[in-house]
């Protein structure tokens, strides 16, 4: 059955290294999608794909 779905959201400010930024403003413009999805997608693929030694 389909649900929607309606995730909270908090703002978050973090600091990042501006050629990290220019990178990643890259890439969200190249693919279409806003800077705050790519750093979200990001994360997410970064934590799911860590090993257990890692966490």
């Amino acid at each position: 059955m389909f649900e929607i779905q309606n995730q909270q959201k908090s703002n978050k400010t973090i600091r990042m290294p501006n050629e990290l930024i220019d990178r990643l403003q890259t890439i969200a413009d190249q693919n279409n999608i806003s800077f705050n999805q790519l750093v979200v997608q990001c994360c997410e693929y970064a934590l799911n794909d860590m090993t257990k030694s890692d966490k």
